[in-house]
């Protein structure tokens, strides 16, 4: 676009640098009408030549220009495009490499993703497993519990028992005690009697 562009810029310089040689040859036709009315003398053959030898190397200068500037304008634009190509490139390269590296953490990415449901599923076999085994050591300690509260009341019941087995004996004492000092009394009071007599 930019080449189009001066290639329409050198076309409008064209076209002005003709109107200018118009606007001289008009001007140079009015002076030779003028220069023949007044002095018929002057030689106006070298007068058109030393004019066309202006124009021509007018002319020459301005292609010049025209063709120096256009050449410029262009090894500028050719520069310029270079320079984007290069940085076109540049980034091209960097998208691949971005590219690159996406894939390469997309893949990471999958295998952490993996790992995750290979580890839940391992955790929620665990938690089975022990949750089973929670359930058998709580039925366990339950069980234990029962048989330990049915000791427990044994024992009360036994140590309830022997303290009434004790009352008895200790009743059963006294009154053998009781019993014995009656019959030692007995024996006392018969016994007496005959020891008066003898």
């Amino acid at each position: 676009m930019q080449i189009e562009g001066l290639k329409e810029e050198l076309a409008y310089l064209k076209k002005n640098h003709e109107e200018e040689i118009s606007a001289l040859k008009g001007q140079v036709g009015g002076q030779v009408s003028v220069e023949v009315d007044s002095a018929p003398g002057i030689d106006l053959a070298k007068i058109l030549s030393d004019m066309r030898s202006q124009y021509e190397v007018m002319a020459e200068k301005n292609r010049k220009d025209a063709e120096a500037w256009f050449i410029s304008q262009t090894e500028e634009l050719n520069q310029e495009v270079a320079g984007h190509t290069e940085q076109l490139q540049i980034r091209k390269t960097e998208v691949t490499d971005l590219r690159r590296t996406l894939q390469g953490l997309e893949i990471e990415l999958q295998s952490q993703l993996n790992m995750k449901a290979a580890l839940e599923g391992t955790l929620a076999e665990t938690e089975a497993h022990f949750g089973v085994q929670l359930a058998q050591i709580q039925a366990l300690i339950s069980s234990i519990e029962a048989q330990l509260s049915d000791v427990r009341a044994d024992t009360e019941r036994q140590n309830l028992e022997y303290r009434q087995l004790m009352d008895i004996k200790t009743r059963l004492e006294q009154e053998i005690a009781t019993y014995r000092s009656l019959l030692e009394g007995q024996d006392a009071y018969y016994n007496l009697p005959t020891t008066k007599s003898a």
